[in-house]
């Protein structure tokens, strides 16, 4: 039985054979990613240079803007590289690199979104209390567990999915590495491993 340590690269899946297409495709990643990039970038630039908007709100906002940039960097540059040069390869290292960032960057972007919602509680039900509540210092702290909480996640998440022998080809279906698709080229019974993981993300 061949194990993860004998695969050297996967193969993603690839919206068409067509090379008209592809070409198509890869236009309309970059202008995706542009605008993303932009978006996210005056977002980041307003709430950094703006005193006015240093508050908890722009703060959780100006965090969420950069975990974005980080999520949309972490897939579009390969899919479009793909679809420009007519490949589909992935290595093993930068699938294991992508796979991690996916789960660091998702989970903690959902961790924020809590300390967000968590946030407008605050300022709605107790206005009086919210500079007590939320002040900066308490701020960054919830942050900084939000962004450690991720990396957490993400590496139990990338080594239980790395650890499990691949047996069933390299070829993911998928455009980018995602967790599901690399389970299923496992040949182990994985169940309990990703049910245990699971309950520590939520």
């Amino acid at each position: 039985m061949s194990n993860s340590s004998s695969i050297s690269e996967f193969l993603l899946l690839t919206f068409t054979g067509t090379r008209h297409l592809q070409l198509l495709h890869f236009w309309l990643f970059l202008g995706i990613y542009l605008t993303a990039l932009v978006g996210n970038g005056l977002i980041s630039t307003a709430i950094a240079c703006d005193q006015r908007l240093h508050t908890p709100t722009y703060f959780f906002l100006l965090n969420l803007a950069l975990l974005d940039l980080g999520s949309i960097s972490t897939t579009v540059p390969k899919a479009m590289a793909n679809a420009l040069w007519d490949t589909r390869t992935i290595s093993y290292t930068a699938c294991v690199v992508q796979v991690f960032l996916i789960a660091f960057l998702l989970s903690t972007e959902f961790y924020l979104l809590t300390v967000m919602s968590y946030d407008r509680f605050v300022a709605i039900c107790k206005p009086l209390h919210y500079g007590t509540l939320l002040g900066s210092r308490a701020c960054a702290t919830v942050a900084a567990a939000a962004w450690s909480t991720g990396v957490l996640n993400a590496v139990l998440h990338t080594a239980n999915t790395f650890s499990l022998p691949l047996c069933r080809g390299n070829t993911v279906e998928q455009i980018f590495c995602e967790i599901p698709h690399i389970l299923k080229l496992s040949c182990s019974y994985s169940y309990l491993r990703n049910l245990s993981v699971m309950t520590f993300s939520v």
